[in-house]
């Protein structure tokens, strides 16, 4: 591999429950540059949360006298504190304003993805896919069906420990492992690698923000030229650290 191509695929429409977005892509995609077996196809998780009905109208929400109190402290919303703890496993860090959560998924982040911007309404908000892994898998088995045998990969913006600003990383996959691994490799001077794994799915997803941006209206990118081996039983859970070796929690 010596470079890749990737573009955004622009024209879609506002999503709502029960939108074919595979189908709704390739249309899409097809006024520009049409997809091609072999792309990877990198999913905003915010639009496949609207197509499965994963929204939610804040009125509606009765929060708890923890999400009152906690919101009143530090100006918040107190429907949208409860929406996080509801959708939190546990939560992790409790700093001041920020709640660090561990998801029912396992990610570790801030409110527990829970997201307000782009949402479709004033007063609503927007959850995590309830299992990115299996809406990946979907959507990848209607591509086929479309022709296109492609690798799917479901994003979403995280923040890091030690360094300021966010990145996209990959939640969901399908068709793909998500990550190439060296160990056992040796390099040119003859070091054999021993832990050295590269986590291509986050990788392949921060690039394809590139292209795609919060007020562009983009919300999928394709990246083209990235040699992938099909792993049909490929799953983002693979690379979630177990919490008895995870030194940072």
């Amino acid at each position: 591999m010596t470079g890749l191509n990737i573009f955004g695929v622009p024209g879609l429409p506002e999503i709502e429950k029960g939108a074919d977005l595979p189908g709704l892509i390739v249309e899409a995609a097809a006024k520009t540059e049409p997809l091609a077996s072999g792309d990877v196809v990198v999913i905003t998780s915010k639009i496949v949360s609207k197509a499965e009905g994963r929204t939610v109208e804040l009125a509606d929400v009765e929060a708890s006298e923890f999400a009152r109190r906690y919101a009143e402290q530090w100006d918040k919303e107190p429907a949208v504190i409860e929406l996080v703890l509801r959708e939190a496993r546990r939560v992790v860090r409790q700093v001041g304003p920020v709640l660090i959560t561990e998801t029912h998924h396992g990610f570790v982040c801030a409110n527990s993805g829970v997201d307000q911007s782009s949402s479709g309404a004033h007063g609503r908000a927007v959850l995590l896919p309830v299992d990115p892994d299996e809406s990946a898998r979907r959507f990848r088995g209607r591509f086929r069906e479309l022709g296109l045998d492609v690798a799917v990969i479901i994003s979403d913006t995280f923040g890091r420990p030690w360094r300021e600003a966010q990145t996209d990383i990959a939640i969901g996959i399908a068709g793909m492992n998500p990550v190439l691994s060296y160990i056992g490799q040796v390099d040119p001077h003859g070091h054999e690698f021993r832990v050295q794994a590269i986590a291509v799915a986050d990788e392949l997803a921060a690039a394809a923000e590139l292209v795609k941006g919060n007020v562009s209206r983009i919300p999928v990118a394709v990246v083209r030229g990235h040699q992938w081996e099909t792993d049909n039983e490929a799953t983002m859970r693979s690379i979630i650290r177990d919490s008895a070796n995870d030194i940072f929690r």
